[in-house]
C-alpha cells in the first residue's frame, strides 16, 4: 500500500499563474499616479514656471519629491510582496524588501502626506473635509505599519500580513481615486466640495473593503486542511 502524499505542485503552479495578474493589476492601478508623479518631478527639477497650481511644490519641493519617490517604491515593491507563492519561495527577498524598502517607503508616504496636508497651501476645495480625511487616512496608515511591525516581532505572521495589506490599500488610494474622480470630472466638470470629498473617500473606502475581503479569504484558507491524495 502506497503511503499517502501531498500532491501539491500542480496546484501551486496554477496558483502562481493566478497570482501574477494580481501584481500586474496593482502596478496598473499605480500607473496614472506614477505618471503624474514623474511629471511633477520633471517640473520641479527642470525649474518650470511657477503657477497657482504648482506654487506650493515649487516653493517647498522636498516633501512632495519624497512623497512621490516613496509612493513609487511602495507601490512597486508592495505589488509583489503580497503574492503568497512568491513569498514562500523567496522568503529572504520578502524579508529584505519589507524591512529595507517597503516599510521605510511606507513611513515616508504617510508622514509626508500628513506634512503636506498640514503645511502646504492647498486649494480651497481640499482645505476642510478632504483635509480631515487625509489626516485620518495618513494616521491610520501609520498605525497599520506600526502594528504590522509589532505583529512580526511576536511572530504573528497572519496579523502582520493583515496590517500590511491595510497599509498598502490606503497608500494605493491615489490609483483608485483616478477612477472615482476622473469620469465625473469629464462628465460634469470641476466638483463641488462635497463631490470632491465623496470621490476621494470612495477611493480609500473601496481599497479598504477589498483589503478586508482579501484578509478574510486568507484567514479562511489558513483554516482549511491540506488535501491528501493517495
Amino acid at each position: 500500500m502506497d503511503t499517502p502524499r501531498l500532491d501539491l505542485q500542480p496546484r501551486l503552479d496554477a496558483r502562481l499563474r493566478r497570482e501574477w495578474p494580481i501584481a500586474a493589476g496593482l502596478l496598473l492601478l499605480a500607473l496614472v499616479p506614477s505618471i503624474a508623479g514623474a511629471f511633477r518631478i520633471g517640473e520641479i527639477t527642470s525649474g518650470a514656471t511657477e503657477t497657482a497650481a504648482n506654487a506650493r511644490f515649487m516653493q517647498m519641493p522636498l516633501p512632495v519629491l519624497l512623497h512621490i519617490v516613496g509612493a513609487l517604491v511602495y507601490a512597486m515593491v508592495g505589488a509583489f510582496q503580497f503574492l503568497p507563492r512568491l513569498r514562500r519561495t523567496r522568503n529572504g527577498w520578502h524579508r529584505f524588501a519589507g524591512r529595507y524598502l517597503l516599510l521605510p517607503a511606507g513611513f515616508v508616504v504617510a508622514l509626508t502626506g500628513l506634512w503636506m496636508t498640514a503645511f502646504y497651501d492647498t486649494p480651497a476645495i481640499d482645505d476642510r473635509a478632504v483635509a480631515v480625511s487625509r489626516y485620518l487616512v495618513g494616521g491610520f496608515m501609520l498605525a497599520c505599519l506600526v502594528l504590522g511591525i509589532a505583529a512580526i516581532r511576536r511572530h504573528d505572521y497572519s496579523a502582520h500580513g493583515a496590517w500590511m495589506i491595510r497599509a498598502y490599500a490606503l497608500a494605493m488610494g491615489a490609483g483608485t481615486q483616478v477612477l472615482t474622480s476622473g469620469p465625473p470630472l469629464l462628465l460634469f466638470g470641476e466638483p463641488s466640495e462635497l463631490a470632491r470629498l465623496i470621490q476621494m473617500d470612495a477611493g480609500w473606502l473601496i481599497n479598504i473593503l477589498v483589503a478586508e475581503w482579501i484578509i478574510a479569504r486568507r484567514r479562511a484558507a489558513s483554516r482549511r486542511p491540506a488535501t491528501m491524495t493517495a
